[in-house]
């Protein structure tokens, strides 16, 4: 009999407290139960199988279904994401890391930023062979057989079993096929190993793609053990129908390919609420107008999680990187936001007056603890049946007044509000799906949804979404645009997305393209990178259970799960105090040989510092976390950074100076390589300098702010840095310096060097703006990043034109960062930074608000758009108190636009009126913090609904005090014909040196 005829599907979602199950007739989608013909919800058992058994015992019982009617079964379960972040060592395999690049990726080793406890458990191994693509899809270096050879017979001396392969490309490695190469050769020599290629699992991004592959490596045997136990409890329920899982992505995944990639059901539980939720609101087929984005909010006991369903019927997925147990993915998983309101959120009423909901719960022991079920406990529960709900004893909250009841009640919709705007990506209202056991607490309205609705069985949603799942198919590519057109490479790209969902058993008839994404790469010529998804309806006769993978099914053992349940790894952990941020004191050491102080820089420096250069990057000068994860490897094993005082430098002194150049795309995939260390090299070479006396910084802000320490640490160059850069903030270009604002031709002779070989030199100059433009048409050919050293620096020009002291503004910023978070005093975190800046007088909040638009497009290679905020209603703002008129922003109500270039440009303030004024502006810096964490957010991170503070620095007068200061850096090097109006009175930072030495 032919899935034609099977349209019971039977779907379970494995949740941390219930097992939930339903029965469901595909055919039946239009009835008003939408086909669910039974249901049922079960504690989750120790050993989750028996508790699927169960549950799916049970609807087939209440249903009386045949069991040759049944399609399929589909699982969602966080089992295996449970293994990894429980730490549980019986699940989780040891691992070794195999990466293929000559010349890149070795600064920053496999597992860098793991937490100790979990790279403990899955450390085993790692070894480098020669391979790696370009980002122009050409070969870095070929496979050698030898050296793979080598590697296997290292990892086979140690035992291991589970490898992960990583090229870097290695997503974009069609032709080559780098990654297959070496799995063949491994295969070959380890024939019982468990071998996964990044290029498999996720996307470009190469730190956070082999991070996902080892995550996945090491719970291959886990996962085969767990499904193995699942097609033992189909033996034992007489279902021959296909075993399936549910990914995060809400696509189905069989049972064979889901052992092969565990990773892919991580997250599918919010999947499978989401969709569930959908289908069962009639907003999957356009009825009650669908095929909208839609909001659903899923209300538990203690947090409310809310998620966006595109109009595809698909989660929208978190942009850039999620953490999972604390390691940082680039894995498709949903968008998520989450708040401590749930049934069980626990009602205060503060002196004052002031009503709180949540964030503390009484969880799992609402009907022990709350009112209404003979509790002491007020909670929204409560509230709710106080307000007229028919749950438990209504007669025990007759008591809480009215006003509270009103109060609490309007904080529970300011709540969901809040979230829900904070979901949305554009103004407009959107419908809303109230699913989970505490959605009774929500209102009936809420303020920018244009339909609230609480689908029947909303208490089974998850399990609704894992029957009614369908097959995807997608790509991620990088096309050259030289021989075909945009549309053309976006053409090639649907058609591979659509065979790859018919491949993972799609009927090809109903497959449709899901989703399109179209981005073209920085500074980097006809290159597009395109993003589809394909999706299609389980094809007819796919999948029975005998058939999966060509097992049959008496060759798999049954294994009972309970075996493998045990007392979970006893993992050495390091014990940590609490740092204690006022007390804390940097490292001064005067220097026996010079009699000069030098700052010692430690780790905890190192995160401040990172925090503060991206705070001076003004939303440009990209993420240093890269270089911060290679200085805080350096410092643990043993190498020194040092820095000093301007002051303190000889009068003769010779001083280097560089930084990056050139596409971020590149630097998320070959990570921190040595390419300014070989520039910097070259260039003494072509000067026949043995050795130089300092490193001092191109600019402060993003990653090239932490690039000295990289020169400077005793692992290259062992050479102090200074605290001093030539911008005091970051720049798109590199003769937009202070350098240049006072002399000419000081770029030459300049070097930049590709990290695999590649050097040029630049000799001669007419004016300074060609040296920056030419270099970077050379970097396009190498690559499309490149080291640069300019000419070396005197220390007259040092003192005279660089903008002295920004090293320890980074730090000072970094640190008023984490001393807000330590005292949980990030909503004031803005107005620390002022003052530790030199107070209103030099640095300003400007604004506070709500991004409500986002634009972004890209131009001979540098990335512009602009961003609109409008200022929240008092009722959402956190910190209502009255702040001292100091710190009030500059401007109030209205919207604020920043238009940028890499950079935030000028912060432009528009009322209702339509009244304009200008706030600032460039040569002054306009950071833009995240109100939640604190931190500062780059382009890549602007997105709609953030809350955000905008903070106003003045520049110093390097810039702000000569003609050619403001023509380099001021408004007109932008093309904005405004007169700079400075935002202030520039105060020189202060040396943490000549501080603390």
């Amino acid at each position: 009999m032919g899935n034609a005829s099977k349209t019971i599907r039977i779907g379970v979602d494995v949740g941390g407290t219930n097992t939930d199950s339903v029965i469901l007739d595909d055919s039946a989608r239009s009835s008003s139960n939408r086909g669910v013909i039974a249901h049922f919800k079960t504690a989750t058992t120790p050993n989750v199988t028996d508790g699927i058994e169960t549950a799916v015992r049970t609807v087939l019982e209440r249903s009386a279904i045949p069991h040759d009617r049944i399609a399929c079964l589909t699982i969602g379960t966080t089992h295996f994401i449970n293994a990894v972040v429980e730490h549980d060592a019986r699940r989780l395999s040891k691992v070794a890391v195999i990466r293929l690049s000559k010349s890149f990726t070795r600064e920053v080793p496999p597992f860098s930023d793991f937490p100790p406890a979990l790279k403990e458990i899955m450390y085993g191994y790692h070894g480098y062979v020669d391979g790696g693509l370009h980002i122009d899809g050409s070969q870095e270096s070929p496979i050698v057989e030898a050296q793979v050879i080598r590697e296997c017979e290292k990892i086979k001396e140690k035992g291991i079993r589970s490898v992960v392969i990583a090229g870097v490309y290695a997503p974009i490695d069609d032709h080559f096929q780098q990654e297959s190469q070496v799995r063949k050769i491994m295969k070959r020599e380890l024939p019982s190993a468990d071998i996964v290629c990044s290029h498999e699992i996720s996307n470009i991004g190469f730190l956070e793609r082999e991070n996902a592959s080892i995550l996945n490596a090491s719970i291959l045997r886990f996962a085969r053990r767990t499904i193995r136990g699942f097609r033992a409890a189909m033996k034992r329920l007489n279902l021959r129908c296909g075993l399936y899982l549910t990914q995060n992505d809400g696509t189905l995944v069989d049972a064979a390919s889901a052992a092969r990639l565990p990773i892919r059901t991580f997250s599918s539980g919010a999947t499978n609420s989401m969709r569930g939720a959908a289908y069962l609101g009639g907003l999957d087929t356009g009825e009650k107008g669908g095929r909208t984005s839609t909001i659903v909010v899923d209300i538990g006991g203690t947090t409310s999680d809310v998620g966006v369903l595109l109009p595809s019927g698909f989660p929208r997925q978190a942009s850039a990187y999620v953490t999972v147990a604390g390691v940082r993915i680039n894995y498709s998983m949903p968008h998520l936001e989450s708040i401590g309101l749930g049934g069980g959120s626990i009602v205060r009423e503060l002196p004052g007056g002031q009503i709180t909901v949540g964030s503390d719960s009484v969880g799992h022991f609402l009907t022990t603890d709350a009112k209404v079920f003979g509790g002491s406990t007020l909670t929204a529960t409560d509230i709710t049946v106080a307000a007229g709900a028919k749950i438990g004893d209504p007669s025990l909250v007759k008591d809480v007044p009215p006003s509270l009841v009103s109060a609490a009640q309007a904080k529970i919709k300011s709540l969901l509000e809040g979230i829900i705007d904070v979901m949305k990506t554009s103004p407009e209202p959107l419908p809303v799906l109230l699913v989970g056991g505490g959605s009774v607490i929500a209102p009936n309205t809420l303020e920018g949804v244009s339909q609230l609705i609480r689908p029947p069985f909303h208490d089974v949603a998850n399990a609704v979404g894992a029957a009614i799942s369908k097959v995807g198919g997608s790509v991620d590519l990088i096309q050259s645009t030289v021989d075909q057109t945009v549309a053309q490479a976006v053409e090639k790209a649907k058609t591979m997305a659509i065979d790859r969902a018919v491949e993972a058993g799609a009927d090809r008839n109903t497959v449709e393209v899901a989703e399109i994404d179209t981005i073209p790469l920085q500074y980097v010529a006809n290159q597009v990178r395109i993003i589809v998804k394909a999706i299609g309806d389980l094809a007819s006769g796919a999948g029975d259970l005998h058939s999966v993978n060509g097992i049959a099914e008496e060759d798999e053992p049954e294994v009972d799960e309970r075996e493998q349940e045990g007392v979970k790894a006893r993992v050495r952990e390091v014990p940590s105090a609490a740092l204690n941020i006022d007390a804390y004191r940097p490292r001064i050491v005067t220097s026996k040989e010079t009699g000069i102080p030098e700052w010692y820089v430690s780790e905890v420096d190192i995160g401040w510092l990172a925090d503060g250069c991206y705070v001076l990057g003004c939303a440009g000068g990209g993420s240093p976390f890269p270089e911060f994860i290679q200085l805080r490897d350096q410092l643990r094993a043993g190498h020194t950074l040092r820095v000093i005082d301007s002051s303190h430098l000889s009068p003769d002194a010779n001083i280097y100076w560089g930084g990056h150049m050139g596409s971020p795309a590149v630097s998320v995939e070959r990570l921190a390589a040595n390419e300014t260390i070989d520039a910097i090299r070259e260039l003494m070479d072509y000067l026949r300098h043995d050795s130089f006396d300092a490193v001092m910084g191109l600019e402060i802000g993003g990653a090239n702010g932490l690039q000295p320490l990289l020169l400077g640490s005793s692992k290259h160059f062992d050479r102090p840095v200074i605290d001093a850069d030539w911008m005091g903030r970051a720049y798109p270009t590199y003769w937009q310096t202070t350098l240049c604002v006072y002399e000419t031709g000081q770029l030459v002779p300049c070097a930049i060097a590709s990290g695999d070989g590649k050097h040029i030199i630049m000799t001669k100059t007419t004016d300074d703006e060609i040296v920056d433009r030419a270099l970077r048409a050379s970097c396009a050919e190498m690559g499309s990043r490149v080291g640069m050293a300019a000419r070396p620096t005197t220390t007259d020009r040092v003192r005279n034109y660089g903008v002295l002291n920004t090293v320890s503004l980074a730090w000072r910023i970094g640190r008023c960062i984490a001393r807000a978070h330590a005292k949980n005093t990030l909503n004031t975190v803005a107005e620390q930074i002022v003052d530790e800046i030199g107070g209103p007088s030099t640095a300003r909040v400007l604004f506070r608000g709500k991004i409500i638009s986002v634009e972004r497009r890209l131009f001979k290679g540098h990335s512009y758009g602009e961003i609109t905020i409008q200022q929240l209603p008092t009722d959402e703002e956190e910190n209502t108190s009255a702040s001292p008129s100091r710190y009030q922003p500059v401007a109030t109500g209205g919207f604020l636009k920043i238009p940028f270039k890499n950079e935030n440009i000028y912060a432009k303030h528009i009322l209702e009126s339509g009244e304009e004024k200008y706030i600032a502006m460039v040569p002054d810096l306009i950071s833009v913090l995240d109100t939640q964490s604190g931190k500062a957010l780059g382009v890549p991170e602007f997105r709609y609904g953030l809350r955000v503070t905008v903070l106003g620095i003045t520049c110093s007068p390097r810039w702000s005090d000569t003609e050619k200061g403001l023509q380099i850096g001021g408004p007109r090097a932008f093309g904005y014909d405004i007169d700079y109006v400075p935002l202030g009175a520039y105060i020189e930072p202060r040396s943490v040196i000549l501080e603390y030495a």
